[in-house]
């Protein structure tokens, strides 16, 4: 994928100790990049938007992506992480949250790619069972994927743009997009 404007270019990813988990580094990424451009769509009116009494604000899932993925990543994969104080951005908006949440991942992204393919496979303590460190990582991928999606329905509801994660959008196309709207597409091998 071509981002507009990534906030971790391909030149900053790093190769990993096991050529086994570039895919986990390189998925981080562009899972972080993919989470910015989504952030950045929103203006700072629209931080308190929230679309049902009983959903989210936008404001409050920024929050949530931050805190949640620092204890994901510190206390179940053990990333070195700064203290949960120091996680949320000193000045408000949807722009200070996606660059802090830039700047965390470029540190996570430098940890992880130093780790064993032992380290990755090693059990560790996740809430109230065991799993290992890669089930971890792919549990977090997951979770974020949820909120960022939750977002793009948010900027749809707003009647804002819905920027590309994994393929064109009604908004955003490109030569060469090929999604598949049809069965004869679908079965093209």
């Amino acid at each position: 994928m071509n981002y507009v404007a990534p906030v971790i270019l391909e030149s900053e990813i790093p190769k990993a100790a096991s050529s086994l988990f570039q895919h986990l580094i390189d998925t981080y990424a562009s899972e972080t990049n993919k989470v910015v451009s989504v952030w950045r769509e929103f203006s700072e009116v629209d931080l308190e938007y929230r679309p049902h009494p009983r959903a989210s604000t936008v404001g409050e899932i920024l929050k949530h992506q931050l805190l949640s993925e620092r204890r994901f990543f510190g206390e179940f994969i053990g990333t070195p992480e700064p203290p949960a104080t120091q996680i949320l951005p000193k000045e408000p908006g949807a722009a200070s949250f996606a660059e802090r949440l830039a700047v965390l991942a470029r540190a996570r992204l430098q940890f992880l790619a130093r780790q064993t393919v032992e380290w990755w496979l090693e059990p560790v303590k996740f809430f109230d069972v065991r799993r290992e460190r890669i089930w971890i990582f792919w549990r977090r991928v997951l979770h974020t994927a949820h909120h960022r999606t939750q977002l793009t329905v948010y900027l749809r509801l707003l009647g804002r743009a819905v920027p590309s994660t994994y393929g064109p959008t009604a908004d955003v196309t490109w030569q060469g997009a090929d999604p598949t709207h049809s069965t004869e597409a679908a079965q093209r091998k």
